[in-house]
Formats: structure tokens, C-alpha cells, sequence
């Protein structure tokens, strides 16, 4: 496995990767596959942070992005959708692919990255309950599922509601 920054001719192959993990019986076109396009058009889209992981014949298995989200007025980054073929989850993609993101936003000088997921699993990459920071979701609801991943850059001043690029908004 390679993982590598997503090319433009890379689309078609990350939005079907992303509706194979996120698509049901009752939602063959899942949100998150229009979330993504919707991302791609909008000033949020930071290219050097969406990185696909490919198999062995070079085909994309799996892809990551971050997003340009803010805390207060202060910049930081949203990670997601976070997509893994079904046909090579629980094989080490996702881990992968979380941890190269999380290391270039680091080296790129992004003081934290913020998402909505499951604890149990973002917790080995270092991501706690934001509240731990002083960073609320923009949803009270959320506040189990929402957590923050502290980088290099981070200063404990960074404390505020946390906001998601506008496509997040329209789902």
C-alpha cells in the first residue's frame, strides 16, 4: 500500500471508494460521497490534504481529507470523510491514512484537527473529547462523538466554538 496526495484524475476513483463504504440498501449514493464533491468545490479544499491509499496494482483503496474549519475566527482543520473500500477495511488503510494526514497537516504548521467519530477508534491517533480543549462542537448533541486532535502548532489560547467548512452545514 502507497499512501500519496489525491490527483485530480484521481476523483472518480475516491467518490466510488467513498459511496462503496458509506453506501446501505436504502442509501445507495450515501451523504458522505456528495459531501466530499460539495468539499471540492468550495474555498475550504486544501489539495495538499486529501491523500488517497492505493493497493497493489496501483487501484485507490481508501482516501482522507482534511478541510479548512475554524475555531472562533483561528484556522484548524475538519478531517473527513474518512473512506476505506469494503472489500480492504480492517487491513491497516484507514489507520494509514489517518496518521499521513495528521502528519502532513502537522508539518504544513495546523495546530489541531477536529472530527466526528467514533472514540473508540480515533482515540489511538491521539484525538480527545474537544471539551478536554475548551472547543465545543457546533452541535451540543455531538459532544461525545466530537473530538481534537492537538498538533505541533497548538496553543492552549486556541479555546472556542468549533465551526465546519459550509458543506458540513448542508447535510
Amino acid at each position: 500500500m502507497l499512501i500519496r496526495r489525491e490527483a485530480p484524475a484521481d476523483e472518480p476513483a475516491v467518490r466510488a471508494v467513498t459511496t462503496a463504504a458509506f453506501a446501505k440498501p436504502e442509501t445507495p449514493d450515501p451523504v458522505e460521497a456528495g459531501l466530499l464533491d460539495r468539499l471540492r468545490g468550495c474555498e475550504a479544499w486544501l489539495p495538499e490534504l486529501s491523500m488517497v491509499a492505493t493497493g497493489e496494482q496501483g487501484e485507490i483503496v481508501g482516501h482522507v481529507v482534511c478541510t479548512r474549519g475554524h475555531v472562533g475566527t483561528h484556522p484548524v482543520l475538519a478531517l473527513g470523510p474518512l473512506s476505506v473500500h469494503p472489500a480492504h477495511q480492517r487491513r491497516g488503510v484507514g489507520l494509514a491514512l489517518v496518521h499521513s494526514v495528521l502528519g502532513a497537516a502537522d508539518a504544513t504548521g495546523e495546530p489541531l484537527v477536529a472530527l466526528l467519530g467514533n472514540p473508540a477508534y480515533y482515540h489511538r491517533f491521539g484525538f480527545r473529547a474537544g471539551t478536554r480543549y475548551g472547543i465545543t462542537p457546533p452541535d451540543p448533541g455531538w459532544r461525545d462523538y466530537f473530538q481534537v486532535r492537538t498538533l505541533t502548532a497548538y496553543a492552549p489560547a486556541l479555546r472556542g466554538a468549533f465551526a465546519y467548512p459550509d458543506p458540513f452545514n448542508d447535510l
